[in-house]
């Protein structure tokens, strides 16, 4: 018999249960009411328990209004995403390996979503938390998407630098040469600095609307400071290169981060890395999650990342369809809107469907 609760940030079960489970940033209540003012959303979790097996699953839950403002429908249609990062599915050691009751607990999980008007879920799952689960769920509800690279912060320094590619070397080599230094300061006490960087390279790289945060996003995040750091890249008394990187249970991920376009010939951003791996493992923590390519791509992105080390994890993530006759709706809506056959649209791999703009 499983006990389900679905919580709200506020609930104290939910920080409760965080202290049985190794989690990361993204599962922090906190962290999801920050995300989900910036998204404008519903921070939620459900908690799925039978004996000493835990489940634990934090969502944003995000209105379909706009897709079918203009046809009629008598309640409103939801559908549930990841809060930005790599969050997934929390397990208890109980209920790792325990491939039955992961099962249950997701198909639980849609009808619960389903009684909330949620007609799909789209989750991002964690690259360390979740390793293998794509061998343990169907895969029409979990699917390898991508490709991350981590750094086994176990290993020695010296074989975490012969791990880099000779090209990072030389950069960071030339970088120290030159005069260029990084070390970890007070997030609190560069926040502006860091703003300027990282609006500079998302504008330099056209990045999607997705990827700009807002100053109050960048502030507000200061409340995790116990968690948050920043890293910086100084040469000639400028900042040009920094960094947020988050720490808890032993994992250190980078989160955001950009270069200044006038210093890009010297890949500063090397030297950056570099100083935060050996730091993140001089503080006792085991792995350094670096991420991947933009969308889980192998793409330029993917293949820096890739030069720090050869540890590398599937990115996975769970595509719920929890109920198929709103689902089915919104995609003959939007098929309708793009002047196509709704079956084009669920022959394409975006998920959910009905949010694809193009086929």
């Amino acid at each position: 018999m499983l006990d389900l609760q679905v919580i709200k940030p506020h609930d104290p079960l939910w920080s409760q249960t965080l202290q049985k489970l190794r989690h990361d940033i993204y599962h922090l209540p906190e962290y999801l009411k920050l995300e989900a003012i910036r998204t404008q959303t519903i921070p939620e979790a459900i908690l799925i328990t039978q004996e000493d097996k835990i489940f634990l699953i934090p969502y944003l839950i995000r209105s379909c209004q706009d897709l079918y403002q203009n046809a009629p429908h008598h309640e409103e249609i939801f559908d549930a995403i990841s809060p930005y990062g790599y969050p997934g599915i929390l397990l208890s050691d109980a209920a790792f390996g325990q491939g039955e009751f992961l099962n249950l607990a997701v198909s639980y999980l849609a009808k619960v979503l389903r009684s909330k008007n949620i007609c799909s879920a789209f989750f991002r799952l964690h690259p360390i938390l979740n390793y293998g689960f794509e061998q343990i769920l169907p895969p029409q509800i979990c699917q390898i998407t991508g490709e991350t690279v981590s750094i086994n912060l176990m290993l020695s320094e010296a074989e975490i630098w012969q791990q880099t590619r000779s090209e990072h070397r030389t950069h960071i080599n030339r970088c120290r040469r030159a005069g260029f230094t990084a070390k970890i300061v007070r997030y609190e006490d560069y926040i502006k600095d860091f703003i300027s960087i990282y609006e500079e390279t998302m504008n330099r790289v056209t990045a999607k609307p997705m990827y700009y945060f807002g100053y109050d996003y960048f502030t507000e995040l200061a409340n995790l400071h116990e968690n948050i750091h920043l890293g910086i890249v100084e040469f000639d008394n400028q900042i040009v290169c920094a960094g947020i990187f988050t720490e808890i249970c032993g994992i250190v991920q980078y989160h955001l981060g950009g270069t200044k376009t006038d210093f890009l010939k010297q890949s500063p951003s090397k030297l950056l890395f570099d100083r935060v791996r050996f730091w993140a493992k001089e503080r006792g923590n085991k792995i350094f999650q670096l991420g991947g390519g933009v969308g889980g791509t192998k793409d330029s992105l993917h293949h820096f990342k890739a030069g720090f080390s050869k540890l590398k994890h599937n990115f996975l993530t769970l595509r719920s369809i929890a109920d198929a006759d709103k689902y089915q709706y919104l995609v003959e809506l939007q098929a309708k809107k793009l002047n196509v056959e709704s079956e084009q649209l669920l022959k394409t791999s975006f998920f959910p469907a009905y949010r694809s703009s193009q086929i």
